[in-house]
């Protein structure tokens, strides 16, 4: 995994403070004071590139609808592809929980 090259006790750090949010509101809270809005905005928007390819999207559609340049949505793609299934991972687990899933589609 390449962020192996940055495991070490900050990361520890960081992940642990994710882990420990309980609900929505904490997590808006929380990286509203980590994270630039331009960050949050790249991070939401690879998240809906992934979304939107492993539904079948064309790149075409995908730069459309989220704005994201076709460099953004190879490299998505490359990580589903070759990656460490966190995308998917992740999304099979938000798309499955009630609160708010038709939302997130």
């Amino acid at each position: 995994m390449q962020i192996d090259k940055l495991r070490g006790k900050a990361l520890d750090q960081l992940f642990l403070s994710i882990l420990s949010l309980k609900d929505l509101e904490e997590c808006y809270r929380f990286f509203d004071d980590l994270c630039t809005m331009g960050e949050l905005q790249s991070l939401a928007q690879r998240l809906e590139v992934a979304r939107m390819l492993m539904e079948g999207y064309t790149y075409h559609k995908i730069e459309e609808e989220t704005g994201a340049s076709t460099a953004t949505i190879s490299r998505v793609k490359r990580c589903i592809n070759f990656g460490n299934d966190g995308y998917q991972m992740t999304l099979e687990r938000v798309l499955e929980t009630p609160l708010n899933n038709t939302d997130l589609k």
